[in-house]
């Protein structure tokens, strides 16, 4: 018996024989071509080609996913109309003269290796994104055909990585569950899983061996463990699991649709994190009550300059329209520390955590910053948005962002422009100096949103981006808790609401502290919405 230790990101147990999948993924030849404009045509003849097929797949995955959850098929459509990447190959073609099938493979490992190089985890994400894009018009450039991914008998998966649009395809009957070498919980292919209640694991790196093609394996994913070839005593111990995660699925969907109301009679508000319109499927298949935090930083990370506004009103309008009503907190932009856009020209920095970050930024260049709020306020005409601010630590901070909108509702109205004259603004409290002073901040805003994430790293002094001193990052640390205690205080002092957006949302040792401490939403990955629902409702 052999067992492998990786990350589980999907729930459930699945026993069966292993079936690796097997795909192309040579690396094209590069040639020289002889009319570089005939090549850049094939191209786009290409790229329409795909983007026919990526519409006829939407269509398709929505019975498997849901109307909401393929919405990432029209992402991609849209990452083939990108004129960056579109630009990126064509100029290729045309300067160095190559064949466009190597110009596309080419163009996908630059960008691929560009997001993965990037320290925001969501942006790391996208690098599968521009793979599985860029794999569609080669199959078309070559005459490949889309082969099946499953054999006649059902069996667990396992690749390399499996990128979205070979997870959509995956007939639930015949895979039992996947696993791959890479991966992550936050990537589209694991919200599918989620979504279509296929167990997986990812992240398994070399353990991950060929040479176990067609042996007996078990899965959870849960957990994270794969056994090989599991011996008998193993075996009854696992099927002992495996009975105890059904009950467990079965006793949380009693949770789903249900209000999380307090035995007090209080409803909190259980949110859901993302950072795309693409990410929709997730919050909606998680039961989220609405989108407490929408990044806005994916509109502006992995291109070589500023958003329009028409693409981030577009961007903005489709999540308020999904949402049917239920409120969208967007966040403006948080570029700086460890998301970084070099056509921002920012500062090399000692500290970049504490440097030219967030609200910073948008103060310091109202043009980008009056850019995203037209485009905010105009998308508000379609759903129940609201905007919030990062990065706070003064009250006239919040004074000049204040006048800031006022100018840009000025310039809608005499455009003619509809949009939510009441739309609600608030901040992120996730500075100490913004917990201290929140009794002064509450009077200028509509709501407050802790970010519990850089909250604990500014009050304990400890940068939670250097893995050597984790071991320091007590999040449960009483200090933490104090602020959170008094920012809630102040807040219902004021008459406003207030929530938590980062990670500490999600932990369930801390959910009967927030009841007391009267928190009114918790947002969080949408995975983990039904856990804190249960934790809520059950008592």
């Amino acid at each position: 018996m052999t067992v492998l230790y990786g990350k589980g990101v999907s729930r459930g147990t699945a026993w069966g024989r292993l079936h690796f999948l097997e795909r192309d993924t040579q690396v094209q030849t590069k040639r020289e071509a002889g009319d570089p404009e005939m090549e850049v045509a094939r191209f786009d003849r290409a790229r329409q080609e795909a983007i026919a097929q990526l519409a006829q797949l939407n269509v398709e995955s929505k019975a498997k996913l849901g109307e909401k959850q393929s919405l990432l098929f029209e992402i991609h459509q849209m990452m083939l109309e990108d004129l960056d990447y579109r630009e990126s190959v064509t100029g290729m073609i045309r300067g160095e003269k190559v064949n466009a099938e190597y110009a596309v493979d080419q163009t996908a490992a630059q960008f691929s290796e560009m997001f993965t190089q990037m320290d925001d985890s969501y942006m790391k994400e996208r690098a599968s994104d521009v793979l599985d894009i860029s794999r569609r018009v080669i199959r078309l450039l070559t005459g490949q055909e889309d082969t099946s991914l499953t054999g006649d008998e059902p069996a667990i998966i396992a690749a390399e990585d499996l990128v979205p649009s070979e997870t959509a395809r995956l007939d639930r009957e015949k895979v039992l569950a996947f696993i791959t070498a890479m991966g992550s919980a936050n990537s589209h292919t694991a919200i599918f899983a989620r979504t279509m209640g296929i167990p997986a694991v990812v992240a398994l790196g070399d353990k991950l061996l060929e040479e176990y093609d067609g042996k007996e394996v078990f899965v959870d994913g849960d957990s994270g463990e794969v056994y090989v070839e599991p011996d008998e005593e193993t075996a009854s111990r696992l099927k002992d699991r495996r009975e105890a995660e059904k009950e467990h699925q079965h006793y949380m969907e009693q949770f789903r649709g249900r209000k999380a109301v307090t035995p007090e009679g209080r409803h909190i508000q259980v949110c859901a994190n993302i950072g795309s319109p693409a990410d929709l499927e997730a919050a909606l298949a998680g039961d989220a009550d609405g989108v407490g935090l929408f990044r806005s930083e994916f509109l502006y990370l992995g291109r070589d300059s500023f958003p329009a506004e028409e693409d981030q009103y577009q961007a903005y309008r489709k999540v308020a329209e999904a949402m049917k009503g239920r409120t969208v907190v967007i966040r403006t932009l948080d570029i700086g520390a460890d998301k970084q856009a070099e056509y921002f020209h920012l500062p090399q920095e000692e500290n970049p955590a504490m440097g030219m970050r967030a609200i910073r930024i948008c103060l310091t260049r109202p043009e980008v910053f009056c850019t995203q709020l037209r485009a905010l306020y105009r998308a508000s005409a379609h759903g129940k948005l609201a905007v919030m601010f990062p990065m706070i630590t003064s009250v006239d901070e919040v004074r000049r962002i204040k006048l800031l909108c006022a100018q840009v509702r000025e310039e809608l109205q005499a455009a003619g422009e509809p949009f939510d004259e009441h739309m609600e603004l608030g901040i992120m409290v996730e500075t100490p100096a913004a917990a201290v002073i929140s009794d002064l901040l509450a009077q200028e805003v509509d709501f407050f949103s802790i970010g519990t994430n850089d909250l604990t790293q500014y009050t304990l002094a400890v940068d939670r981006q250097n893995a050597a001193i984790e071991s320091f990052c007590d999040r449960h640390h009483e200090a933490v808790i104090r602020l959170i205690r008094t920012t809630v205080k102040n807040a219902h002092a004021a008459g406003i609401w207030v929530g938590i957006c980062g990670e500490l949302a999600a932990d369930t040792a801390l959910t009967e502290t927030f009841m007391e401490i009267g928190v009114d939403e918790l947002s969080m990955t949408p995975g983990n919405i039904l856990e804190v629902k249960a934790k809520i409702l059950d008592r």
